[in-house]
């Protein structure tokens, strides 16, 4: 009988993984970006990516040995936070200074507005589901404040939640029945059904901290949610059900994001300000997005 895809990257993943597991490596020398590295994801080809090269509103591109070099440049004012990417290899950008979602084709790295939405106060990271369409937190700092939007595969936007706190890191679930959203200073992260219609209802608390912020929050297989905590130097892996699995020491204070990448999808990526760097370390399950889109 012919292996399912999927087991046989779980498959793969846990031989890979038998060893070093959750112990974190720089991939990067330090000082490359600014400090305002955000991002990451990585493409079909295992290349990361990541905002801030070098100087702000720039992206940067790092293969798996850790070269890195400028990708793009973005126009204007437009200064990137959270990339994903789609099935086809288009990239995604949260413009948190013009209000967008921008859109880079891979190949001739052209720049396109994708979504533009006047009433949003900074989108900060996106999710994509199977479908490819995106949630976008959208958090306002000024006022310890957020909301989330929904981008629909027309670039058109509709405001999904609101009345949050400093709405941050945000993913769905392996089924595609659940989005995740965490909250940076009051340090709530929240789950949501997501209906027929892509709208969201039944909130509910997942977990509450009583320390550190959080930023980005990335799902693996399993449904578990690797979270950053800025200001501890750590990811923090916890269950759908709000139990702390496990606590990785990053080797920086301020991890800001981090994507699932690696030949079986489980290394784990994770962008740092103190050193300006990325650092990774192998997990024992894949990334939601990486199985998902392979």
């Amino acid at each position: 009988m012919k292996t399912p895809p999927l087991l046989a990257l779980l498959a793969l993943c846990s031989t890979a993984c038998a060893e070093d597991l959750f112990v974190a490596k720089p991939l990067t020398s330090g000082r490359l970006f600014t400090s305002g590295i955000e991002g990451p994801a990585v493409d079909g080809t295992g290349a990361v990516y990541a905002v801030n090269f070098g100087k702000q509103q720039t992206i940067g591109k790092v293969t798996p040995s850790g070269e890195a070099e400028l990708f793009v440049e973005l126009p204007g004012k437009s200064t990137g936070n959270g990339i994903r990417f789609a099935k086809d290899g288009r990239m995604f950008v949260a413009d948190y200074v013009e209000h967008k979602i921008l859109r880079v084709d891979p190949r001739t790295k052209a720049v396109s507005v994708y979504a533009h939405e006047p009433r949003m106060n900074q989108p900060n990271d996106i999710a994509i589901t199977a479908d490819e369409v995106l949630y976008a937190s959208d958090p306002s700092w000024k006022t310890g404040t957020g909301q989330v939007w929904r981008i629909d595969k027309n670039g058109a936007c509709a405001l999904v939640a609101e009345a949050m706190g400093t709405t941050n890191g945000i993913d769905v679930s392996p089924d595609g029945k659940t989005l995740y959203v965490n909250e940076s200073v009051q340090r709530k992260v929240w789950a949501f059904d997501i209906v027929g219609d892509g709208s969201l209802s039944g909130k509910r608390l997942v977990k509450s901290f009583d320390d550190f912020g959080f930023d980005g929050m990335r799902c693996d297989t399993d449904g578990n949610l690797y979270i950053t905590r800025h200001g501890k130097g750590t990811v923090l892996k916890l269950s759908p059900k709000g139990d702390v699995l496990k606590e990785i020491d990053v080797l920086g204070k301020d991890p800001t994001n981090l994507c699932f990448g690696g030949p079986d999808g489980c290394t784990v990526y994770v962008t740092e300000v103190e050193n300006r760097r990325i650092v990774q370390f192998r997990v024992d399950k894949p990334g939601r997005e990486w199985a998902q889109f392979r």
